[in-house]
């Protein structure tokens, strides 16, 4: 009896427990603003190009320069401080470049680069790697606009521009 009645709780254990926990992932915080619902179609070619679009590369799915990245809480991760790029920023500012990326699972990609510019003149680039291991590839590169005048925030992939974000350095 005793060895049934153990069979029975390590059965229910292991058959509620990945229930209960998948409850408690699932069970995001409630959206503050409404969302767009996607159809059938935009969610299949979305899993599609998830599951099965290796070697495709990454699409940019949103950039913008923000001066804060929420460390944790229900934010976590996401650009909490948004720039306003016609309003500018002061000189010597350090601001980053939120990125978010849907990277096909287990994809790797190293041949990003974030390029800052004054007019013409390129004044920094750096690489970029995401990696698809989750839906989400979220990176942010820190920024110096040392200097007044109008800048250029490029994101590249080799010679391919994915974003260019304008602002003003006063």
């Amino acid at each position: 009896m005793k060895k049934m009645l153990t069979r029975s709780v390590v059965f229910a254990a292991l058959t509620l427990s990945p229930v209960a926990l998948a409850q408690d992932a699932a069970a995001p915080a409630a959206p503050t603003t409404p969302v767009n619902k996607p159809g059938a179609d935009a969610v299949r070619d979305t899993w599609n190009y998830f599951y099965k679009g290796q070697g495709q590369g990454p699409i940019l799915v949103e950039a913008k320069l923000c001066t804060e990245v929420a460390k944790d809480g229900p934010n976590k991760f996401e650009c909490t401080a948004e720039v306003d790029p016609t309003a500018g920023v002061k000189a010597n500012t350090t601001v980053m470049l939120w990125q978010s990326y849907l990277v096909p699972s287990g994809d790797s990609v190293e041949d990003i680069m974030v390029q800052t510019k004054q007019g013409t003149t390129v004044r920094e680039t750096k690489d970029v790697k995401v990696k698809g291991e989750g839906w989400r590839a979220r990176q942010w590169t820190g920024v110096r606009l040392n200097k007044p005048g109008n800048w250029t925030v490029t994101i590249m992939r080799g010679e391919e521009t994915l974003k260019e974000i304008q602002i003003k350095v006063n």
